[in-house]
């Protein structure tokens, strides 16, 4: 099968190796759709994310549908839950299965990801596509997920007003999500001028561009802001819109590890600082009902696709932020 490795920084290189055999629970999943993301950008420019560093090659891929091609369920077009948390220390017996720091993760060292023609995962991880989410879409899934944990960890309340600063992909989903959750309020912003009007697309409310030193003032005060980009930058921008005792959700990944901001600012709005982190384990069974009860679109968000002999060339095409979202198909045959 086709197997796409990172290597070391910048180094992806295409393997033929053998077809994963199923341990005890799993299933072997023939992968149809990888969407690539943030911190798949992170391993492939650094060779690590946080303090998590690269050993042997890695298998990216995390955001990723698929057809099951083993036991009773083979044949059903899936999307995957690719956190596999321990389920038996205090954080999992807590019900905070998200953090467990023994999980095994998707694409995520040293456990390999969906970048491959055929993979094995638990069966119990896998959420039934419906007919009417194709696989390109269906990988987007995951990421709404995570917009959908962000916006349970800001509490907001019909009648309130939130900003997005980064509009990504996570960002845009953000901003649908929010307007499918019943909030009419929501504005948005981003360095790139094609985000800012995916960000209108999406359902944003009002937008401005992020190089402006402050947004127009109708664009403040805001009760709940989530920061999307995982820039200095980005931080300082929500900090300043948001409301007196606002909230600040950061769902960006900085580059290395390290986010920096000025204390007063924070501290004289008495702000709430809330990380966010992937999803919980039922989050992505609602990202597909939302999606396929109609509630929330995902046209528009997929802008290039790619095979996985062009995986080196996907990623360039995601370092170069030129587009929204960027998926790699696997050879189905291969």
């Amino acid at each position: 099968m086709n197997v796409l490795r990172l290597h070391g920084p910048g180094d992806l290189r295409l393997h033929d190796e053998p077809v994963p055999v199923p341990q005890p629970g799993e299933v072997l999943l023939n992968v149809t759709a990888v969407g690539l993301c943030g911190s798949d950008l992170h391993w492939y420019q650094d060779g690590s994310i946080g303090s998590t560093r690269l050993g042997d090659p890695l298998v990216l891929g995390h955001e990723f549908a698929a057809v099951v091609a083993s036991g009773p369920r083979t044949g059903m077009r899936v999307c995957v839950e690719p956190a596999d948390p321990c389920g038996t220390c205090e954080t999992c017996a807590a019900g905070l299965g998200e953090l467990c720091d023994r999980m095994r993760f998707s694409g995520q060292a040293p456990t390999d990801g969906a970048l491959r023609t055929w993979m094995a995962w638990p069966e119990r991880l896998l959420v039934e596509l419906p007919p009417g989410i194709p696989d390109v879409q269906a990988s987007l899934l995951e990421p709404l997920g995570v917009a959908l944990h962000a916006i349970d960890l800001a509490d907001l309340r019909p009648g309130q007003r939130a900003a997005v600063v980064g509009t990504g992909p996570i960002g845009l989903l953000l901003i649908r999500a929010l307007r499918s959750a019943g909030i009419h309020a929501v504005d948005a912003t981003d360095l790139l001028l094609h985000r800012v009007a995916g960000a209108r697309d999406s359902g944003a409310t009002q937008t401005w561009p992020a190089g402006d030193d402050t947004p127009p003032e109708a664009l403040s005060a805001y009760d709940v802001v989530f920061e999307c980009a995982g820039t200095d930058a980005a931080l300082a921008s929500a900090l300043r819109i948001a409301r007196p005792a606002g909230r600040v959700i950061l769902v960006g990944i900085p580059a290395d590890d390290r986010t920096s901001f000025q204390a007063s600012e924070g501290r004289r709005k008495g702000l709430a600082m809330v990380f966010c982190r992937r999803m919980r384990a039922e989050d992505l069974g609602r990202a597909t009902d939302l999606v396929a009860s109609g509630r929330l679109a995902l046209d528009g968000l997929v802008t290039e696709v790619f095979p996985l002999s062009q995986g080196a060339a996907a990623f360039e095409a995601l370092a170069s932020r030129r587009g929204l979202k960027v998926v790699i198909v696997p050879d189905a045959r291969a």
